[in-house]
């Protein structure tokens, strides 16, 4: 019973570092989403931290439209990372970064 509890635990530890690795590997990703055919373009690193936010002073004339633009380019972005996530290598499969 001793040897099949200590493999378990070498397991765990395995994991643990593949997942570690991951989230280091997505916290150097940068992504793009934009919104407005481009109007506003924000860029997020894989732990959705905005690293970057670009607005086309077209989009300035409108404020709600702009705030609208924004969260729109967010999604975009975000919803690339998540795409990403589950083809990271090392990964087990079922583990979500997100959680």
């Amino acid at each position: 019973m001793g040897s099949g509890f200590s493999k378990m635990k070498k397991q765990a530890r395995l994991m643990q570092e593949q997942l570690s690795q991951a989230k280091n590997k997505m916290e150097s990703t940068l992504v793009e989403g934009s919104s407005g055919n481009g109007l506003v373009t924000v860029t997020l690193n894989g732990s959705k931290d905005l690293k970057k936010i670009a607005i086309k002073p077209e989009a300035l004339t409108d404020v709600e439209g702009l705030q609208d633009l924004i969260i729109g380019a967010f999604e975009a972005a975000s919803a690339k990372i998540e795409d990403q996530a589950p083809g990271l290598p090392g990964l087990p499969a079922g583990m979500n970064l997100f959680a």
